[in-house]
């Protein structure tokens, strides 16, 4: 099986049709981008014009004397050079604040992308790839942006000047100096081939350290509770060192490649120097202008090598946006109707008919399964550990689609309803609460304006939050720190049961919400849970039974099939599978109760 932190493999080094696409976010910024543009030629004609002004201020001035002259032309050399420093200067500037707006774009365009995709997309999307997405790759296109895909034309006017200086000063001097353009196209050619192979490995070797990363700063408590530290340290270092390593390798290319293009270069200055010194003696050539030909000579090689340099942008550009418009183009598998039939629960009676679910095909999670609850009633569902009760949340929630049969809600198929109303009318407590950085305050009302300071202290005040809420340093402003880290696990499931009754939801969902709270605390919410559940459709999930006792009904679930359905007392009565659950779980209170009372009948 391949490695779900993989990257994929790279495509074309250039893709016109990626382009395009990527031109189209320069488009908001075209004028910008235009005025760079400008900037780039005005630079690329001022950074000609010296080798030329040397030239002349030697076969003109200096030949024959002429003081006067040589100040001018000294003067015209400075304010060249002062030219083309402000030119760089404003199109570096306004490339990168271009580059920003871009960046800041693609960003905003990939996180609101992620927050339509459905639950089973993040199921097999690695975290720590999709951080890759949003941080390195879009950077990667950053980069391309402000040094690639505009300023490659300063390099190419560049070159193109230096060329027609070059012929138009001596055009047999020039041939000698592109005599050597065959070599540079070889050693440029193998450079790109071993750099797109090492260039893959970094990216490969970046998202396996991102995804490593994320999943063990998450994991820090595991890794600590069962002494993982050395191990896991070990696994570290060779992911480490396999980045390491691939960039390594394209370090070693590099320091090859600009030495020999140096090398190249000199090779060229030497032959235009013996071949032009002979010219000078002949008289076919002057001082001046053998001078500027070896100083053309090192500017019209550093063009090449900077475009090489930007051929790498570009590769890099090109496979970080072959994986980010992959990302784009994947439509969320979960999605509201146009136009949907309803826009929220009003009543909140939900019916499940002949419904079939596997979150892997020919592994069945639900088979058949149909039941229905009435608006107001309580409904729990109990079984053993893989039965299917979470997932019927989830489907009712529509996290996932059935792949059979019906989930509806006031007899409206979920699938049919607006998916923002239909799950702000579902309020969900895990048995994981998630809090999120920010204040107590915040977490609650999750930033919707319409729930006030009042109906947050209310919503605590009912749930017995308030409580160790008044006792933080700075109450409802107190940081909870990252997923809560400061508070208890009781606490942040008091918070969530303030969370959900803020937010005034017509059916309410407990999966499995009271398991880590102590017996001093449940007793504490019992009263709030009845407030809670008032008048609303709930289904409650729990391992407790004492939990589930009060529900107008229980369904028991075996294997993603309905066994029973009936009340607490009914249910054991019938002696099936709730009847054995309760018996496990009660079986030493049970015993307890026979040894101190030997008459006491064994039956429930």
């Amino acid at each position: 099986m391949a490695d779900p932190h993989e990257e994929q493999v790279l495509g074309k080094a250039y893709d016109a049709r990626l382009m395009r696409r990527l031109l189209r976010y320069i488009r908001p910024y075209r004028g910008s981008a235009a005025l760079a543009f400008c900037y780039i030629i005005a630079g690329s004609a001022l950074s000609v014009l010296p080798p030329y002004l040397t030239k002349v201020a030697i076969d003109r001035y200096i030949r024959t004397s002429d003081l006067a002259g040589l100040h001018g032309i000294a003067v015209i050399y400075i304010l060249a050079l002062l030219g083309s420093f402000a030119f760089s200067y404003a199109q570096t500037w306004v490339l990168n604040l271009m580059g920003q707006h871009i960046m800041y774009d693609l960003r905003l365009e990939i996180f609101g992308h992620l927050q339509k995709c459905d639950v089973a997309f993040f199921d097999k999307n690695p975290v720590g790839r999709l951080m890759t997405r949003v941080t390195t790759d879009v950077d990667a296109l950053n980069e391309m942006f402000t040094s690639g895909v505009i300023s490659v034309f300063g390099d190419i006017f560049t070159l193109a000047g230096i060329v027609v200086v070059l012929f138009l000063l001596n055009y047999q001097l020039a041939l000698a100096i592109f005599s050597v353009i065959p070599l540079l196209f070889l050693i440029s050619f193998i450079f790109k081939i071993k750099v797109r192979a090492s260039f893959r490995r970094v990216r490969t070797a970046i998202a396996r350290i991102n995804a490593f990363l994320q999943e063990n700063i998450t994991g820090t408590t595991v890794v600590q509770s069962f002494v993982q530290e050395r191990r896991q340290y070990h696994r570290f270092t060779q992911v480490n060192q396999e980045h390491r390593d691939a960039n390594l390798q394209s370090v070693f290319y590099y320091a090859l490649f600009y030495p020999l293009l140096e090398l190249v270069g000199a090779f060229a200055v030497a032959l235009v120097v013996w071949y032009g010194g002979i010219k000078v003696f002949q008289g076919a050539l002057t001082l001046g202008a053998l001078v500027a030909f070896v100083q053309y000579s090192d500017r019209f090689f550093r063009p090449i090598s900077d475009l090489s340099e930007k051929y790498t942008i570009l590769q890099s550009a090109m496979a970080a946006s072959e994986r980010i418009f992959k990302l784009l183009d994947t439509p969320p598998g979960i999605v509201s109707p146009a136009p949907p039939k309803a826009a929220a629960v009003s009543e909140g009676t939900i019916e499940f008919r002949n419904v079939g679910f596997a979150y892997h095909r020919d592994e069945p999670v639900l088979t058949d399964v149909s039941f229905s609850v009435k608006s107001g009633e309580k409904l729990a569902l109990v079984g053993a550990t893989g039965a299917g009760k979470t997932t019927i949340i989830s489907l009712l929630s529509r996290f996932y689609d059935v792949q059979q049969g019906q989930v509806l809600i006031d007899g409206v198929d979920v699938r049919d309803y607006d998916l923002r109303g239909l799950r702000r009318s579902i309020g969900v407590v895990l048995q994981d609460v998630f809090l999120f950085s920010g204040s107590v305050a915040e977490n609650i009302r999750l930033g919707n304006r319409l729930i006030g300071d009042d109906a947050v202290a209310a919503s605590a005040e009912t749930v017995h939050a308030a409580g160790f809420i008044q006792r933080l340093p700075l109450q409802y402003h107190t940081e909870v720190g990252e997923r809560g880290s400061s508070l208890s696990v009781g606490q942040k499931q008091l918070l969530a049961f303030a969370r959900a009754l803020s937010y005034d939801p017509r059916i309410l969902v407990l999966d499995e919400a009271t398991s880590s709270i102590d017996t001093e605390t449940e007793l504490l919410i019992r009263d709030a849970l009845e407030k809670l559940l008032a008048g609303r459709t709930s289904i409650i999930i729990a391992h407790r039974l004492s939990t589930v006792q009060r529900a107008d009904r229980i369904l028991v679930l075996h294997r993603g099939r309905v066994r029973e359905v009936g009340t607490h007392q009914e249910l054991l009565k019938q002696k099936g599978l709730y009847w054995k659950l309760y018996q496990l779980q009660y079986k030493d209170q049970l015993g307890a109760e026979i040894k101190l009372c030997p008459d006491l009948s064994p039956r429930v």
